[in-house]
């Protein structure tokens, strides 16, 4: 994996701290309570990879709140290129982060054969 340049990280940090601010401007109940948990921005800043956490809803929610972030994502740009006084804000793509989710099952897997080992030998 090839390392980040500066800029490039300093952009996903800004991003990561007004995308939140412009959702909840927005007067949508829906999108409102969103939390963003990563931002990969592009080699070249044209696009944004948004992480959003699945915890708060399940999957006919997460369906709803994507077609609403993919509707704003235009409000969304215009807010983070006033709000930084950029030429112009990366192509905002939303995803829900369920790596979280899987890593909490693969935890529980483990424990459960590491105490079926642990019964088995005594």
């Amino acid at each position: 994996m090839e390392e980040k340049s500066i800029k490039l990280k300093r952009t996903e940090s800004v991003l990561r701290e007004l995308i939140p601010e412009a959702i909840s401007s927005l007067n949508d109940p829906l999108i409102q309570g969103v939390q963003v948990l990563e931002v990969n921005c592009s080699r070249g800043k044209y696009d944004a990879q948004v992480f959003l956490d699945p915890s708060f809803s399940d999957e006919k929610e997460q369906k709803a709140i994507l077609q609403q972030l993919k509707k704003a994502s235009g409000a969304i740009q215009n807010y983070c290129k006033q709000a930084e006084g950029w030429y112009r804000a990366p192509k905002m793509h939303f995803i829900f982060d369920n790596s979280l989710e899987k890593q909490n099952r693969l935890d529980e897997l483990f424990s459960k054969i590491h105490s079926e080992l642990h019964k088995d030998a005594k």
